[in-house]
């Protein structure tokens, strides 16, 4: 069975200390790994998760404790309805065989995806302001935002080294 590797931010590893594992053998699968941090919008909890190879973001909202133990689902049906907000058609059974079951692991310090995550919580912490509580915010339009902004991958300096999540995520998915 397929396993998809989150790693945590310090933060975020605090308020999840049940489900961390420190099994680093499993395979990633074709997406590779994700990086979680939490932040908080109304005094709710929320997390932005970030997949390291294509900068793809999916925002949970309001986690409360009590969901734990059902963040696995929560986190399959958020990635799925914002890949099709996006416009990445894709059905669950196809998504749940690509993610598999969800191993949360401590920090692995990418400081490149931390960096890009600073940055998306910055655009959130503007937006915050313009919508007010938690009940206006879109959040899938605001995640959309997220992941139609233009970021560089791979080493050179080329513009076609330039391109956005949506389409990273998009060519892995459909390959």
């Amino acid at each position: 069975m397929r396993r998809t590797k989150i790693h945590t931010s310090k933060k975020l590893e605090k308020l999840v200390k049940k489900l961390i594992t420190t099994d680093q053998n499993t395979d990633s699968g074709i997406l590779g790994k994700w990086n979680a941090t939490v932040f908080y919008v109304d005094r709710k909890k929320c997390w932005l998760i970030t997949n390291g190879l294509t900068k793809y973001n999916v925002i949970l909202t309001d986690i409360k404790s009590s969901d734990l133990i059902k963040i696995e689902q929560i986190f399959k049906d958020a990635l799925l309805s914002q890949l099709i907000y996006d416009g990445i058609i894709t059905n669950f059974e196809n998504l749940n065989s690509i993610i598999g079951r969800i191993d949360f692991l401590p920090t692995n310090n990418d400081r490149s995806t931390t960096g890009f995550q600073n940055h998306n919580l910055e655009s959130l912490d503007w937006w915050k302001r313009e919508f007010g509580n938690l009940e206006n915010m879109p959040i899938k339009d605001l995640t959309n935002r997220l992941n139609t902004s233009s970021i560089h991958i791979g080493k050179g300096r080329k513009m076609s080294d330039y391109t956005n999540p949506i389409e990273e995520i998009k060519k892995i998915l459909t390959e």
